[in-house]
This record gives structure tokens, sequence and C-alpha cells, in this order.
């Protein structure tokens, strides 16, 4: 009980300090991470997490491989400091070659958070050319009879699968388009977000993850979840990418359809947020205020379930963060009481993960910023462990909402 006190007056505590403060905190003590982490990256290697008690890092390809160069350049813009340009250009350098790489839609995440960040305060003309490659990789990916760009390739589960992470690629081409002033990028975002609009939401704003189609007819095939907790329910981070992408998607095209489809999405999960603001890894896992059953179409088998009655539900970390971000923006989109609420959500958000509760002590965590996120909870993957793009998304949001303040 005195913990719980404790715990709690250390969050009043960092409740009250102003986001200036939190934000050259936070920033200060990325520098001292990032420092560690890059000293020890291997030239063929990005930092993925910390488990186990061992640092893992992924290939050039993997899905996470621009998240670590892309929280260098919000690093970068926010402190000037000149050896973290450095190191931003260095791990940059390395995806040099995405295009000749195996990759799949996550192309996106891979090269607009390292190069599209880098682009911004640079200008070098090289990384819009790597920019637009990639785009035109993405764009092979596009099916003009399905409307979207495929996710995955073709499986013994689904030929055309659709998950709702891909929102968060169509920022490349949109990017591109606008850089470029080619249309034929932005009219493939358009497409996959309309598809993607028609059929990844059930009448509440709650998103499927999956949405598998058939290649010859566009026809919808199964709608089913591959890290949530059953078929039917909402994944956390799904619905945050939902959030993030319809909110972009407005930005950029100033489509108002875009921006009711951000508030429905927001009117839904911003009632289910616990009171610090940080969601479980499934709106609708067990011990949830609307838990789903082990019967749950999808659900994972409860022996094989490591879940049980009176464990405490399991927060995401990279959820929050994805949501502050995508709040921030979505407030300067509104007004009145509906943008207060966006950006008090958010302010709550943040200053909860700045808190001694999520943000690590240097040298900890492997060297991550943030703690407790969770990959796969449904196969038991990646659970409470530190995300890179946890880090990249929580630096983001710091930096919206010091620019809307």
């Amino acid at each position: 009980m005195k913990a719980l006190h404790y715990l709690t007056a250390i969050l009043l505590l960092f409740s009250c300090s102003s986001l200036k403060q939190n934000a050259d905190r936070v920033f200060d003590r990325a520098v001292v991470q990032f420092t560690a982490l890059d000293a020890r990256l291997a030239p063929d290697a990005m930092p993925v997490t910390f488990e186990k008690g061992e640092v893992r890092d992924g290939k050039l390809n993997d899905w996470t491989s621009g998240f670590f160069p892309g929280s260098l350049w919000l690093v970068y813009e926010h402190t000037g400091n000149p050896d973290i340009l450095e190191m931003a250009k260095r791990q940059t350098a390395k995806l040099s070659g995405i295009t000749e790489m195996d990759t799949d839609h996550d192309i996106g995440f891979q090269v607009n958070c390292s190069f599209g960040n880098g682009y911004r305060p640079t200008g070098n003309p090289d990384y819009l050319e790597i920019m637009k490659a990639s785009a035109d990789k993405l764009c092979t990916r596009f099916s003009p009879v399905v409307g979207c760009t495929r996710s995955w390739n073709p499986g013994k589960k689904w030929n055309f699968p659709v998950i709702i992470d891909n929102m968060m690629n169509l920022e490349l081409l949109a990017e591109v388009s606008r850089l470029t002033g080619e249309q034929k990028y932005m009219d493939i975002a358009r497409s996959h977000a309309n598809t993607t609009l028609k059929n990844h939401f059930r009448a509440d704003g709650s998103s499927y993850h999956v949405v598998a189609y058939d290649e010859q007819t566009g026809e919808v095939v199964k709608k089913q979840t591959s890290q949530g907790f059953s078929d039917e329910s909402t994944w956390s981070r799904g619905e945050s990418w939902a959030l993030y992408g319809f909110t972009m998607m407005y930005r950029e095209t100033g489509d108002s359809v875009y921006l009711e489809q951000a508030r429905k999405v927001a009117a839904y999960l911003i009632p289910l947020l616990p009171k610090d603001g940080i969601p479980e890894w499934d709106f609708n896992a067990p011990g949830t205020k609307n838990a789903f059953g082990m019967d749950a179409a999808g659900a994972p088998k409860a022996s094989d379930y490591k879940w049980k009655p009176g464990d405490p539900v399991l927060r995401d970390s990279s959820a929050g963060a994805i949501i502050v971000s995508a709040l921030a923006e979505l407030s300067t989109y509104t007004s009145g009481k509906e943008s207060r609420l966006y950006r008090k959500t958010a302010l709550r958000i943040v200053n909860t993960l700045a808190s001694p509760e999520y943000l690590a002590t240097p040298g900890e965590n492997g060297n991550f910023l943030l703690k407790h996120g969770v990959t796969n909870l449904h196969k038991w993957s990646g659970v409470d462990i530190p995300l890179t793009y946890a880090d990249y998304y929580f630096l983001e949001a710091i930096q919206k909402l010091l620019k809307t303040e």
C-alpha cells in the first residue's frame, strides 16, 4: 500500500512539471541512452529491444530499422547536439541500400522515419532520391483491384492481407508526392486509406487488425487478428495506428472524411484509457473493462495463454506514445472542448511516460528510453519490454506538443 502511495506521489510530481521541463529531461536522457546504443551497434544492425537481460538487434531490412535513425534526428532537432547529428547521419546511411533489400509495406516506416526526418533539417537531395525510390517500391505492392497496397506476402493463411498498421506507410507516399509534385503517390495513398476506412472499422470506430482480400475480385475474404487478443477485439496499437494514420491523411489532403474518421477513432479509445492514460495491450483482453471471454473467435487457447485471472493486464507504452503523437496533432485540427480533450489526454499520457514508472534511468533498459511495451502477447512474444518504435513516437509526440503549446 505504501508503494502505491509512493508511486501516486511520483506521478503527481511529474504531472506538475511543465511540458518544457519534461521535454528537456527526456531529450537529455535520450542523448545519454542513444549514445550508448550507437557505440555498440554493428554496421549491419539496428536496435529493436532489450529482453531477458540482453539487447536484441535487427537486420537492416527489419521493419523497425528506421526508428533509431529517426529518433536521433528528432533528438538533434531538439538539442542541436553536433555529436547526435553525426550519429543520425551515420545510422541513416546504413539504410542507403534499402531499396535493394527484401522489404515489404514497411519500407515506409524504414525510410520515412530515417531519411524523411533527415531531409527536413538537411535538405540533402540524396535523401529525397532514396525516399522517392522507396515510394516507387511501395507502389509495386498496390493492387487497383483491391484498392490497397499488400501488407505481407501471400502465405497459407492469407493471399492479400492488409493490416491496419499499413496506414502508417502511406506517409512516405504523401511526403514524396508533396516534395516532388507527382500525384500518383497520393492517388495510391488515398485509395488505400479509402478502402481501409470502408473495410477495417466497426460501427463504434474500433478496428480489425487484418483484412484479407481476394486479389482477383477485391472482395473481403475474412477479418482477423495477428497480434490482438481475438479476431473481434481491438488491439490497442492497431487502433493507435488508425488514429495516427487518418490524422496524417487529413493533414496531407485536407479531406474532411479522414478527419471525421480520426475523431471517431479518438471517441472510441479515449474513454477506454486507464487513469494514467497508458492503454492495455488490447482493449478487450481479459481483465479490461470491456473484456472478451476466452471463447471469443480467434482468441488463444486458454491452456496456452499465460495470463491468468487476477494478473494485472499488461500495458503497451508504444501504443500510448503513438496515441499522444496523433492526439497532439488532432487537437490542432479541432476546436473547443474537443480540442482541449485531445490535448489534455495527450499531456496526461506524456506525464506518465516521462515518470520513473516508464522512463528508464541512464544505463538501464538496454539504453532504450521507455519501458513496458508489448509486441505480441497473443503469442506471448515481446512481453513487458522496451521497443525502439515506442521511443521514436514518444519523442515525436513531445515535439508536436511543444510546437502547439
